[in-house]
C-alpha cells in the first residue's frame, strides 16, 4: 500500500514540475481566446467567398472567380500553430463527449430501436468527419505545400485555414475544389493566417 502511495505521489509531482515549467515558458496563453473574440467582434475574419477589402493589399478579391489577386486575411496576433492545435483539442474534446453521450444511448435498454440507429449513424458520421479533415489537410499541405492546415467539418460546412503569408484567388478555388470533392454539396470557406 505505502509503494502504491509513493508511486502516486512521485507520478503527481512530475506532473505538476512539467505543467510549471510549461506554464512558465510558454507566452501568455489566456489572450489567446481574448485575441481571437476581439478579431471576431472587430469583424477581421473573413472567408474566401465574402467580397470584402482584404487589409494587405486594398483590393477586393472574391475567391470564387477565376481573377487573379488576394484572398481575404484574417490576422490573428496569438501563434497560429497554437492555435491550430487549441482549435483541434477543442473540436476532439466536443466530439468524444457527444460520442460518449450518443453511445450512452445506444447501450441504454429504455431508448427504442430508433433511436439506437439513429444514435450509430451520427456516432458514424463524426468519424466520418475526422477521418475526411484529416485527410483533407494533409492532401492540402502535400499538393500545395502550406506549412499548417487546419480543416473542420459539420453538416453542410467546411471551413478551411491555411497558415500562409498569402493566398491568391485561384489557390483558394483550388483549395475550394478540393474540399468540395471530399465533402460533396458541403459549403467551402477558405482563409490564411500569415506565418509569424
Amino acid at each position: 500500500m505505502l509503494k502504491k502511495q509513493t508511486v502516486w505521489l512521485l507520478t503527481m509531482l512530475s506532473l505538476l514540475i512539467v505543467l510549471s515549467v510549461y506554464y512558465m515558458t510558454s507566452p501568455n496563453g489566456d489572450e489567446l481566446a481574448f485575441i481571437n473574440d476581439n478579431a471576431e467582434e472587430n469583424g477581421t475574419s473573413t472567408t474566401a467567398g465574402d467580397s470584402k477589402d482584404t487589409k494587405d493589399s486594398g483590393e477586393s478579391g472574391d475567391a470564387g472567380s477565376d481573377e487573379e489577386g488576394e484572398a481575404d486575411v484574417t490576422t490573428e496576433p496569438a501563434d497560429v500553430d497554437e492555435l491550430f492545435a487549441s482549435i483541434r483539442m477543442q473540436t476532439t474534446d466536443q466530439r468524444s463527449e457527444a460520442k460518449t453521450r450518443l453511445e450512452e444511448i445506444v447501450a441504454s435498454s429504455s431508448t427504442s430501436t430508433e433511436e439506437k440507429n439513429e444514435a450509430v449513424n451520427q456516432i458514424e458520421l463524426m468519424e466520418q468527419f475526422a477521418s475526411k479533415e484529416s485527410i483533407l489537410e494533409e492532401s492540402i499541405i502535400a499538393e500545395k505545400g502550406y506549412e499548417e492546415v487546419l480543416v473542420r467539418a459539420e453538416e453542410g460546412h467546411v471551413q478551411i485555414t491555411v497558415k500562409t503569408d498569402k493566398m491568391t484567388a485561384q489557390e483558394a478555388n483550388s483549395i475550394m475544389q478540393m474540399a468540395s470533392d471530399e465533402f460533396a454539396g458541403a459549403n467551402v470557406d477558405v482563409k490564411y493566417i500569415p506565418q509569424k
